[in-house]
């Protein structure tokens, strides 16, 4: 019990501090005439290096504008709640479309304002809710299979290809499993059932929002993920991972196939010693997730943060935030671009036709309580 009060205590401290630090500075700064724009996001910090010399060009473009970085790695979300329920909600929201339902009630409809011809068709309908655009889309991404090569030649087996089933993987990730190596990685987030799920027409949420994950499809599509660990044994149980991650299970050679996103290509460039690359999940049947750059409805300086936007989701700039590997691009003009598609994954336009096959998630306010539910109580073997 001690312990537990003195965690409270520690917690309302840092609360404390937190509003403290985003309450310094009220937006306008009266000495020198600077408009201060609040922008929270979060990211690694390969992210912020990119990221902030790009805010110092705009600082230097708009000598009266002074973006203010509310950088928050961890436990995003529940901060801008925290932000947005004291009316101290930052100007530009850096947002994901699970998110957006809960949130949209406290963001700019920016429909007006963008081509959305521009945007890949998927990013648009991620970032909008009830047929109004609130967020300008940064980036893109569905789940697809990393797999290493050598592993494949190794035992002999075709590289899978755009046509390949679902009994195609599951056999493969049979024929990859020996005594030294797992066929295909294992999450215990329904983040990751869910592509099993869309593949036998199953989900969380139809596209009108309800609820079908206990629907015979859905269920089945589930259990032959958690089957793949726990009776098949093609995929690592987490206490056969232990601390690893999938990702670290995969650089080391001991997961043949590793289902993830593009936000896994700039490691795998760094540190992968072996051959590798990607292909889409079976009938591309993950779906697509989005995030991009809101407006806080109160902002009082709302045509500056949209001019800073509007900078932040141009060609050259995204060109910039793509230029790593980490996200899927959501201009239209980059994710088509060599620029893009160059470098490992040599198959880099899986992920440019895996998006676009793609139908987005479907969300609502209750979702990510119905992800947290998911997560806590089916995994229980």
């Amino acid at each position: 019990m001690e312990s537990k009060k003195i965690f409270e205590l520690l917690n309302k401290f840092f609360i404390f501090i937190f509003l403290c630090i985003c309450l310094s500075g009220c937006g306008f700064n009266k000495n020198n005439d600077v408009v201060i724009l609040k922008f929270s996001t979060w990211g690694s910090a390969s992210e912020m290096k990119i990221l902030k010399p790009i805010i110092s060009e705009f600082e230097t473009e708009n000598p009266n504008i002074k973006i203010e970085l509310i950088h928050i790695p961890q436990d995003y979300f529940k901060k801008i709640h925290l932000l947005l329920a004291s009316n101290l909600a930052p100007d530009i929201i850096f947002i994901n479309n699970m998110n957006l339902p809960v949130y949209e009630k406290f963001l700019t409809d920016l429909s007006q304002y963008i081509d959305k011809k521009d945007f890949v068709k998927q990013s648009i309908d991620a970032m909008s809710y009830k047929g109004k655009l609130y967020a300008l889309p940064r980036d893109v991404s569905t789940l697809v299979v990393y797999y290493n090569k050598t592993l494949f030649d190794k035992k002999g087996l075709k590289y899978p290809n755009r046509n390949w089933t679902m009994d195609n993987m599951v056999l493969t990730a049979k024929r990859l499993t020996d005594k030294t190596a797992w066929g295909m990685s294992f999450e215990p987030q329904i983040y990751y059932a869910l592509p099993y799920m869309h593949y036998y027409k199953g989900g969380i949420l139809d596209s009108n929002g309800k609820e079908i994950y206990q629907d015979l499809k859905s269920q089945y599509g589930l259990s032959l993920y958690k089957n793949l660990a726990y009776k098949y044994h093609y995929a690592p149980t987490p206490a056969q991972t232990g601390s690893k991650t999938q990702a670290q299970l995969f650089i080391e050679g001991k997961i043949g196939m590793h289902l993830s996103g593009r936000w896994m290509t700039p490691k795998y460039r760094e540190v992968v010693n072996f051959d590798w690359d990607v292909v889409n999940f079976p009938k591309y049947s993950a779906s697509s997730d989005a995030s991009g750059w809101a407006i806080s409805k109160n902002s009082k300086n709302k045509e500056l943060a949209l001019k800073f936007i509007l900078f932040l989701s141009c060609k050259k700039n995204i060109e910039k935030m793509a230029s790593d590997g980490l996200i899927v691009p959501a201009r239209t003009d980059v994710i088509n671009s060599h620029n893009f598609l160059k470098g490992k994954p040599l198959s880099s336009e899986i992920f440019l036709y895996s998006v676009k096959k793609s139908n987005i998630t479907n969300v609502s306010k209750k979702y990510n309580k119905i992800v947290d539910m998911l997560n806590d109580d089916i995994y229980q073997q």
